[in-house]
């Protein structure tokens, strides 16, 4: 089977005198954005549906720039040959391309075809096999940007926090607040960063059995569906950026060369040694699969991977 479910989040804590968004109820934050009959309310859950019909999706209900993402998410359960799920921050509208198969995905994204993107996809395989954890960064529309690790528990047998933490300098990925990875601000090098474009947050489940599993080979068996997906604690603490705002006023309130805001501390320039632990470990044990190893498609390094230290 290969089912996908795509979620974009994000999350930001800000200093100063901006407007500042903080919660965990879903309605205050996001609101259905299509299929509204596969997407039900379960007390503070909420839930996904993918039968052979339709997915479901949700946007949030705003945009914004810099800070941390996090939402709460338990995956399909049972025989999913093809999952995908995703946590994107990214500018980008049209999630629906990121994910085909079973597929459960998250996103943060900005809008148009330079658009920027963290995004955060799970990928199910067949029944007692592992999901793995893909990451991808879009930057002005370019991606091809991929990691692949296996995680350190079954992400289908109860909820665990997935992030997305958009800074000035580093931003990075977390699960349980461990960094899977960390994008470094490299632009004096000439390596484009992500910092200047307002971003929704988006996720959605549909079919994706056209590559999600074993490249296409293994389709989504229906005899499972409905396959659901859940979410909980929704949190976006962070730096709201008006549609009637222009990019440069937005992009002037929401960063800061004076250090006003926490992402522009010091602190948080570098991860700190506990963090640059957690890391390495991830990489040495969970890591599958990295671009900037992949001579066969790069067989010139792309800037921002070299001399990297993680």
């Amino acid at each position: 089977m290969a089912i996908s479910c795509k979620i974009m989040l994000l999350g930001f804590c800000v200093f100063g005198l901006v407007s500042l968004v903080s919660s965990a109820n879903f309605s205050e934050l996001f609101e259905p954005s299509w299929a509204l009959d596969h997407v039900a309310y379960d007390g503070e859950q909420l839930k996904l549906k993918l039968d052979n019909y339709s997915g479901a999706g949700f946007g949030s209900k705003s945009k914004y720039m810099f800070g941390k993402t996090t939402v709460q998410i338990k995956l399909v359960e049972g025989s999913v040959l093809a999952v995908f799920c995703a946590l994107f921050h990214a500018n980008l509208i049209d999630e629906v391309r990121c994910c085909i198969g079973v597929n459960v995905c998250s996103q943060m994204s900005s809008d148009g075809p330079n658009h920027n993107e963290f995004d955060f996809e799970f990928l199910g395989n067949t029944t007692g096999e592992p999901y793995l954890v893909q990451t991808n960064i879009y930057i002005n529309g370019v991606g091809n940007r991929e990691q692949r690790l296996s995680l350190w528990f079954d992400p289908s047998k109860d909820f665990h926090a997935y992030s997305i933490l958009l800074e000035s300098t580093p931003s990075s990925v977390l699960v349980d607040e461990t960094p899977i990875r960390v994008y470094k601000q490299k632009e004096k090098k000439g390596v484009p960063f992500p910092k200047d474009q307002a971003m929704g947050i988006y996720s959605s489940i549909w079919n994706a059995d056209d590559w999600a599993t074993q490249g296409g080979r293994v389709k989504t068996d229906w005899s499972h569906a409905p396959f659901v997906a859940s979410y909980k604690g929704f949190d976006i603490n962070g730096c709201e950026c008006p549609v009637s705002t222009n990019v440069v006023d937005n992009a002037k309130k929401c960063s800061s060369t004076q250090g006003k805001y926490w992402w522009d501390q010091p602190v948080m320039a570098e991860l700190n040694l506990h963090q640059s632990h957690q890391l390495m470990w991830v990489q040495a044990k969970h890591m599958i699969y990295d671009y900037c190893t992949d001579t066969s498609r790069f067989p010139v390094t792309p800037a921002e991977c070299e001399h990297r230290r993680w």
